[in-house]
């Protein structure tokens, strides 16, 4: 354990899509057309609505703009059309691999993702950073996907620290909402696309403006 900052740190725990894979601009456009080509209807805020939803969560909120399959179906159309982007080269963040890196020489490392499993270990692989990290969770694996704390506590479950000696590395509002309920100090990297709102990004203990600023030297601040 590193005490730094005036608490105990035994882990960092990132989420993956914002943070360490630019995967929200892709997500978009498949879920997009997706919804487009099966008979659905795109709306103004259904992307912001959907980021941080567990599959089962999206698939079924998809089905309900006006997607003309059952949702079971549509998750396994849409995470077919990621992994085949992914398998073409992951868009990692800029710095991603060097920020994990340089934590996971000092801490314990965990992962809670909206993801579902398959991507997250298309990505880590594909980015050489699954050993970096000790637990992976996808909230397809808990009851509720973000904003609920689900996820976040399961990773800390995984690791075996207690949740609020966790610092989490989040971009969206429902993976804000999600790590503060369940405990953890949280370290906003908002995506310059896909802002948090202002109430969320407000639960943030640092924001940072990108993942180069992710250091140990951080919590002393």
């Amino acid at each position: 354990m590193s005490d730094l900052g005036g608490f105990g740190v035994e882990a960092w725990v990132f989420d993956l899509d914002g943070v360490l894979v630019d995967s929200e601009p892709v997500w978009e456009e498949v879920r997009r057309a997706f919804v487009a080509d099966h008979g659905g209807t795109w709306q103004h805020d259904t992307q912001s609505r959907l980021m941080g939803m567990s599959t089962g969560e999206w698939a079924a909120y998809l089905h309900e703009l006006g997607v003309e399959l059952p949702p079971d179906e549509i998750a396994r159309g849409v995470i077919d059309q990621m992994a085949a982007h992914y398998r073409e080269g992951v868009p990692l963040m800029k710095g991603a691999t060097a920020a994990v890196r340089r934590l996971a020489d000092r801490f314990t490392l965990g992962l809670a993702s909206s993801s579902p499993r398959a991507l997250i270990d298309v990505a880590l692989d594909a980015s050489a950073l699954r050993e970096c990290f000790t637990a992976t969770v996808s909230t397809e694996e808990v009851a509720r996907g973000k904003p609920a704390p689900d996820g976040y506590l399961e990773a800390a479950r995984r690791l075996g620290v207690d949740p609020r000696s966790c610092v989490a590395v989040e971009d969206s509002s429902n993976g804000l909402r999600s790590a503060d309920a369940a405990g953890m100090r949280v370290i906003a990297v908002p995506h310059p696309r896909y802002p948090p709102a202002p109430d969320a990004l407000a639960l943030a203990w640092q924001v940072v403006d990108d993942l180069g600023s992710l250091t140990p030297e951080l919590l002393g601040r």
